[in-house]
């Protein structure tokens, strides 16, 4: 086999979920910042997060906009 080329393997990597829930995983780098994680995502928390609602109401209404002409 060949060496020496597989990355580094950093088994206590530092990551920074957008809701400030910082924790270490295994990862190829050492630091990584994530949108979502098991504090904040829906399916563990039981709490829906409503995202992006204003773009698609907007689209929605230059659909209506559209099918009026």
């Amino acid at each position: 086999m060949k060496e020496n080329i597989h990355p580094k393997y950093y088994p206590n990597a530092k990551a920074k979920c957008a809701c400030g829930a910082e924790f270490e995983v295994g990862s190829t780098k050492p630091y990584m910042e994530i949108e979502i994680c098991s504090r904040c995502h829906p399916a563990f928390t039981g709490k829906e997060k409503i995202v992006e609602t204003v773009s698609e109401v907007k689209k929605f209404k230059e659909r209506l906009k559209k099918m009026k002409k």
